[in-house]
């Protein structure tokens, strides 16, 4: 069956709001986006062109099984207690080719993604895709699985959730 105009216009909204939030750094609305059981993934790349496919037993960028990980990053940031995240950098994010799929609990999505930060005087460019298992109850939807893929992993400078 297919989606909906409607349905895919509010997936798109929401899935470009997650990125706002980022950006206007907003980490309460952005938190409130995430499922208690979430699970955040960043990969490591295995070869060339592999990528970790188990968070559990290999590598990761990034790995959050729940909010409360996503929580206290976002602890660490706004105390300052991340020294890595001060002076906090400007960001901007792009998301692009955003696919839908009706899925079990709600839909796949599946989209392209660029970052821009700067801090420093410098400006550092991340860009990959994004894999989101999305959940709808009662017209409100959450995010239940994030896996952000870092395509230029060869990072010159900080990465975390802000940058991605």
């Amino acid at each position: 069956m297919a989606i909906s105009f409607e349905t895919r216009f509010r997936v798109q909204d929401f899935v470009c709001s997650e990125l706002r939030y980022l950006d206007d750094r907003d980490w309460d609305k952005w938190l409130s986006l995430f499922s208690e059981d979430v699970e955040f993934w960043v990969p490591a790349w295995e070869s060339e062109y592999e990528t970790t496919t188990d968070p559990q037993s290999e590598m990761s960028l990034m790995f959050y099984s729940g909010r409360g990980g996503l929580e206290d990053r976002v602890f660490r940031i706004r105390t300052g207690l991340s020294a890595a995240s001060t002076p906090l950098p400007r960001t901007c994010h792009i998301v692009s080719n955003i696919q839908i799929a009706e899925a079990f609990e709600g839909y796949e999505v599946t989209a392209n993604w660029v970052s821009h930060a700067f801090r420093n005087g410098e400006t550092t460019t991340f860009y990959g895709t994004y894999d989101y298992r999305i959940l709808e109850d009662a017209g409100d939807f959450l995010i239940k699985y994030k896996k952000i893929v870092v395509m230029n992993d060869l990072i010159p400078t900080v990465l975390d959730i802000y940058n991605i």
